[in-house]
């Protein structure tokens, strides 16, 4: 139901075969690669080295994480993030809907979005890739409402979501958009920072809000990532021990397909 991985941009500062090696080292399955430091826009031939190096590691390529904001082409085009997308052999690109808020984007703005989101889902339906939206503030996904309003209105089978609990959020409002976002749901990030404060804290701390999390999220007829991110202190150490606490959340995660 789940598969374990990281997602790459926790660790700008490493090489790829750093992070794989952490990755590996740590047992998990996947990795979500950056598209800004490890795999650049339009760099196809790091693309294929990244992928031949993780597959040669046994190492399954999550999603690209790419930098794209719909609705600002202008910004890097599109087709240069599916190049590496495709080259990496991802099957998902990860895209931020806008760089507004939902508070701040007029209707006119909220359009762009959606013709532009339709625009790239085609684009990247016809290399049977898929596109995700990251789940973040400053964006027309920055509350549960507005992320929905943009699912439904786009309404592309190619247009899904990633979920991540926001910063600051309560926790009966990240189950609740979980639950509406939920048709459009393909995988998590995970990682725990303090209600309060912000803090990046161990992912062991926040057991019992991510058991329920998972507990929303999971379909007993798929497999989604559950993708570590924003570990503590950016330590690699860090990392291990959340990987460590994250195997074994879902290797005693019920099995609900019989």
């Amino acid at each position: 139901m789940f598969s374990p991985g990281l997602v790459s941009i926790t660790f700008r500062h490493l090489s790829v075969e750093e992070i794989i090696a952490l990755v590996t080292q740590a047992g998990l399955a996947a990795v979500e690669w950056g598209g800004d430091v490890h795999v650049p826009h339009g760099d196809e031939a790091q693309a294929r080295a990244v992928a031949r190096i993780g597959a040669d590691a046994g190492l399954e390529v999550a999603a690209y994480g790419s930098y794209y904001r719909v609705g600002h082409p202008e910004t890097g085009p599109f087709e240069a993030v599916l190049a590496s997308a495709a080259a990496l052999g991802a099957p998902q690109i990860r895209a931020w809907p806008g760089n507004k808020g939902s508070d701040d984007a007029d209707e006119a703005y909220f359009e762009t979005v959606v013709t532009d989101s339709r625009r790239i889902a085609d684009l990247a339906q016809a290399e049977g890739i898929g596109i995700v939206y990251e789940f973040h503030g400053n964006t027309l996904t920055d509350t549960n409402a507005a992320a929905l309003r943009l699912l439904q209105t786009v309404d592309h089978a190619n247009a899904r979501s990633l979920w991540q609990p926001p910063r600051f959020a309560a926790p009966a409002d990240n189950l609740a958009g979980i639950e509406m976002v939920r048709p459009w749901l393909e995988h998590l990030h995970v990682f725990h920072w303090h209600l309060q404060t912000g803090e990046r804290r161990p992912l062991a701390e926040g057991e019992d809000l991510w058991r329920d999390y998972l507990a929303h999220a999971a379909d007993p007829d798929r497999t989604r990532y559950a993708l570590l991110e924003f570990v503590q202190d950016d330590a690699p150490e860090a990392f291990l021990r959340d990987a460590a606490t994250l195997l074994q959340w879902l290797g005693n995660f019920p099995d609900t397909s019989n």
